[in-house]
């Protein structure tokens, strides 16, 4: 794991539960000195105690390694402002309607933000029958490549995963369909907005 939990983190979230380090102590069968030197960075807790220590603080494991209780934050509910999260290790696309604690290859990942396409990374689309045609004129080299194109509607998303030395294009059906991402592992997330003059007859 390449995120441990730390001082910062166990303080955070034992002040949320208004826990004195005393109280947090004896609630996982330690000292209160321990639990001190863990929030002023002179220990870490071992890793025997996360299990324990995360449930005292009434979070899960995952959640205590990013420091975050990320609960009750989705609950209104909107499918536009969902989340990519891509794992750098291996490769994989993880889709969230909501920001979220995601951990793959043992890393904690950040979510992606987004930047409007530009000369650099130009989304082409193009409205075919029932159909986007979504293209780049993009490197698909072993280094260099668009990882993912995704579609955003307010109902739903569909992702197709590329792959290096494939073609940058697909189909999406036009269906709702609000914006267009693609992922370069270079350069990151790129959005291209799909006017609604452009959707006209589309179901």
């Amino acid at each position: 794991m390449d995120n441990y939990v730390t001082g910062a983190a166990i303080r955070a979230l034992r002040e949320t539960k208004r826990l004195t380090q005393e109280e947090l102590a004896e609630r996982i069968h330690v000292s209160a000195k321990a639990v001190s030197k863990w929030e002023t960075g002179k220990g870490f807790p071992d890793i025997s105690l996360l299990e324990p220590l995360a449930k005292a603080l009434d979070v899960s494991v995952i959640e205590l390694l990013s420091g975050e209780d990320i609960r009750n934050r989705n609950r209104a509910f909107n499918m536009l402002k969902s989340v990519f999260y891509v794992c750098p290790a291996c490769g994989n696309v993880i889709f969230a309607t909501g920001e979220a604690v995601i951990s793959c290859c043992g890393i904690v990942l950040p979510p992606l933000t987004y930047e409007p396409t530009d000369e650099s990374h130009p989304i082409h689309t193009e409205i075919i029958e029932d159909e986007i045609y979504v293209s780049m004129d993009h490197p698909m080299t072993k280094e260099h490549y668009i990882s993912f194109f995704a579609a955003m509607s307010d109902q739903g998303v569909q992702i197709v995963k590329l792959y290096p030395e494939g073609n940058a294009e697909t189909r999406f059906k036009i269906s709702r369909v609000e914006a267009v991402y693609a992922y370069c592992n270079h350069h990151g997330l790129f959005q291209c907005q799909i006017r609604s003059e452009r959707k006209k007859g589309s179901p």
